[in-house]
């Protein structure tokens, strides 16, 4: 797929700390992208040098092939974002609002704005004072702010923040259509775990300014293989007989009996013999990682949470 954006050996430092470190990624078209890491890892900080609100020490970031250092107005034309909270104006109505800011570029018609707001779901509200609007509406206001000159790329800054569970599942929502019906490419920062396992494609976590590691989610949450819970009546014993017959697997003790990481191709034959040996098995079950698990095992002993 084509690279939408470009980051690379981005460093930023103030007053002589370096804030961000060395970073290098890419972003493809129709890719949601998460960067995730716990508050001050230096998210927002990379976000604010794509979109041009904060210089860069060194490096280049490129946007649909501009760079933002010496190409800027041509890069940002291809970026719509959100960096912390939508800012609009409450006295005003929402269409009024956007009709403001449609004004800033000369390619935003009547039939582009109708639809905008359709596509973020505020038709029946958008004439109505933004002072009136829940939480949840003005994040989609200022989602359809950045979507009315057609940016190529998306940059959400902990877009789900201070949401009840309706509104991020409707946010959730329209940034996986934004990416698979117009291919745009997303990238969304956030430290709630669940929020990215169901949002992204790729997961790149950032801690102290560096990126640890960037992969599909499916596979960084896989990481080195897949674990299977044996339910055992004897787990010391099944413990040791494990050893001798996968002395490779990674082993430890659970709650109802002992935790294999193992391929499925080789559960036959172990549960074979631990049923020769007088083992009783009362079930094998896959545990299922979450990001958080993930997470944490990738950031343990690289500079703490």
């Amino acid at each position: 797929m084509e690279i939408v954006v470009d980051i690379q050996n981005v460093t930023k430092k103030i007053k002589g700390k370096t804030i961000i470190d060395d970073l290098s990624f890419e972003v493809k078209k129709g890719e949601v992208f998460g960067f995730l890491g716990p508050n001050g890892a230096g998210k927002t900080t990379t976000i604010r040098m794509i979109v041009g609100l904060m210089g860069i020490t060194s490096g280049d970031i490129k946007i649909a092939g501009f760079s933002i250092q010496t190409q800027f107005e041509s890069a940002v034309n291809h970026i719509g974002a959100i960096v912390e909270n939508p800012e609009m104006y409450k006295f005003m109505s929402g269409y009024d609002n956007l009709r403001h800011y449609a004004r800033m570029t000369n390619k935003v018609s009547n039939e582009k704005l109708e639809e905008v707001i359709e596509l973020v779901g505020l038709k029946d509200r958008i004439n109505d004072k933004v002072k009136t609007y829940s939480l949840g509406m003005r994040q989609r206001l200022g989602l359809a702010q950045s979507l009315l000159h057609d940016p190529q790329v998306l940059i959400l800054d902990e877009p789900t923040n201070g949401l009840d569970p309706a509104g991020i599942r409707e946010i959730r929502d329209h940034i996986r259509m934004l990416a698979r019906e117009k291919g745009m490419a997303v990238i969304v920062s956030s430290h709630l775990l669940s929020e990215m396992e169901m949002m992204c494609d790729r997961i790149g976590i950032i801690q102290n300014g560096r990126l640890i590691d960037v992969q599909q989610v499916h596979d960084f949450v896989e990481g080195n293989g897949v674990v299977y819970e044996f339910e055992v009546g004897q787990k010391e014993s099944a413990h040791e007989i494990t050893k001798i017959h996968l002395p490779e697997a990674a082993l430890s003790f659970s709650n109802k009996g002992i935790l294999i990481s193992v391929s499925k191709d080789q559960i036959p034959l172990l549960v074979k013999r631990m049923v020769q040996e007088g083992i009783d098995i009362y079930g094998v079950n896959q545990v299922t990682k979450t990001l958080e698990d993930r997470f944490l095992e990738v950031t343990k002993g690289k500079g703490g949470i």
